[in-house]
């Protein structure tokens, strides 16, 4: 005798199954213990199941711990990006700060070129400097080729912003984007004043010496802007030489 299900018993029973697995996988992601969350994150980038997309998302928004929010980056890596990417995306635009960070550093890590829609004026313009520095560094990474000068046109707008992390973050984009970004910043260096033409000269000098650093680049900036404004401010003043030369004629 066929003890074989019918299909539709079948479905029922893989739909159920896979409605339990989600389940078991919700309830340990909000375990009390980070360690417990973890393992729970670890299961499921082991024994992935597409299910476990939303829920490994939905976690992600919230979760507290760093080391979880890896582990759950790390088990939507696992996943096929043709489910995780467009999810990811979408989370991009969430009104929850975390969740726009967090899915552009998987975008990020996953590094599928269709994430490359995540990166809108919007995102590199947020009003969370968390999120505005994810998204400078992602962009760099997703960049399609051909689109870094448009894409150092977007970021040097943003030079002089924020604090120093913010500085440190967007001068590292902008030297990864190489040439592409280092036109730009010569003319910004010339013309511009104060934080953002500090911040354009600092980000130049760590293209030319990477291995120095932000700091290093900052105070050798610094010093380089005081010396040229105490020398513009020594030069005698337009006309002021024929003046005395007048004054001695009479």
């Amino acid at each position: 005798m066929d003890a074989t299900p019918p299909p539709d018993a079948a479905a029922e029973d893989a739909a159920s199954a896979a409605r339990g697995a989600v389940d078991r996988l919700s309830a340990a992601l909000t375990a009390a213990l980070p360690s417990q969350r973890l393992q729970a994150a670890l299961s499921a980038g082991t024994h992935p199941r597409d299910e476990f997309v939303r829920v490994l998302l939905e976690r992600c928004a919230i979760e507290p711990d760093l080391n979880v929010r890896e582990t759950l980056t790390w088990a939507l890596m696992r996943h096929p990006s043709s489910i995780t990417v467009p999810l990811l995306v979408a989370e991009t635009r969430s009104a929850t700060a975390q969740s726009r960070s967090q899915a552009l550093h998987t975008l990020s890590k996953i590094g599928d070129p269709a994430g490359w829609e995540a990166i809108t004026p919007d995102i590199l313009d947020d009003a969370d400097e968390t999120v505005a520095r994810t998204a400078w560094r992602v962009a760099t990474v997703l960049v399609p080729e051909g689109g870094e000068g448009e894409l150092a046109s977007q970021l040097v707008a943003h030079l002089g912003r924020g604090e120093r992390d913010a500085h440190m973050s967007l001068s590292r984009s902008l030297v990864a984007l190489g040439e592409h970004a280092s036109p730009l910043l010569d003319e910004i260096a010339e013309n511009e004043d104060g934080a953002v033409r500090l911040h354009a000269l600092t980000t130049l000098l760590m293209r030319e010496s990477p291995d120095d650093g932000y700091e290093a680049a900052l105070f050798d900036a610094e010093l380089r802007m005081l010396l040229a404004d105490a020398g513009t401010a020594d030069e005698p003043e337009s006309g002021s030489e024929s003046d005395d030369d007048d004054d001695d004629r009479e």
